[in-house]
């Protein structure tokens, strides 16, 4: 039996708006795209990064208190320059987060809301 990950899935009020900010942000290419759904496959050949648009979608609070909206995932970015690669985020409409938690990384929400961690060894 084999089983292997293929995608990762965002939910989102607009599936392509969301996946148009990460195909600037990372360069990756749509290998599939509809009204409700976009995937933008890896260059390395790796999982594919997913967009659904959901009606329901409530955008999540980082870092969430007593209530709020709980993220329930976030991406892990590895970059090799942090402040080139953090401006880049902003260019392409990333917010800065208001709370970071260490040195060596820099925590972006995307314009969803979805937390997305850039970090360097």
């Amino acid at each position: 039996m084999k089983l292997q990950l293929s995608a990762t899935v965002l939910d989102s009020p607009d599936a392509r708006a969301l996946a148009d900010f990460y195909r600037r942000l990372l360069g990756w290419e749509a290998k599939f795209e509809d009204d409700d759904w976009v995937m933008l496959k890896a260059p390395d050949g790796g999982a594919a990064l997913s967009f659904q648009t959901e009606p329901q979608y409530v955008r999540p609070v980082w870092p969430a208190g007593s209530g709020d909206p709980q993220m329930s995932m976030h991406l892990d970015i590895h970059v090799d320059d942090l402040d080139a690669a953090g401006a880049h985020a902003l260019e392409q409409g990333a917010e800065l987060a208001s709370f970071q938690p260490q040195e060596g990384v820099r925590v972006f929400l995307d314009p969803a809301g979805h937390p997305f961690c850039l970090f360097i060894d």
